[in-house]
């Protein structure tokens, strides 16, 4: 073997071992960029269920007024029948 041809090996070699280290590197970047949909879609759930959160506690507060309003009409009512 001559010395360019030595050369052109050791030259395929390295180039062979960053071919290996750049394909490793790219499936990590690609289970981290994985990641980041699973944490995007995750947070756009979240989200919605904030918004969902907020709206039933608001119509159950108005649902707890409601039926406050209720009792004191019926208060009234009662106040109004007289006793038996």
């Amino acid at each position: 073997m001559t010395t360019s041809d030595a050369i052109s090996t050791g030259a395929l070699l390295t180039m062979a071992a960053i071919a290996a280290v750049m394909l490793i590197q790219y499936l990590k970047l690609q289970d981290i960029w994985q990641l980041l949909l699973d944490c995007k879609t995750s947070t756009r759930w979240a989200q919605i269920q904030e918004v969902e959160n907020k709206e039933l506690r608001s119509a159950l507060r108005a649902e707890k007024a409601h039926v406050e309003q209720l009792r004191r009409k019926l208060e009234l009512l009662q106040a109004l029948i007289p006793a038996a």
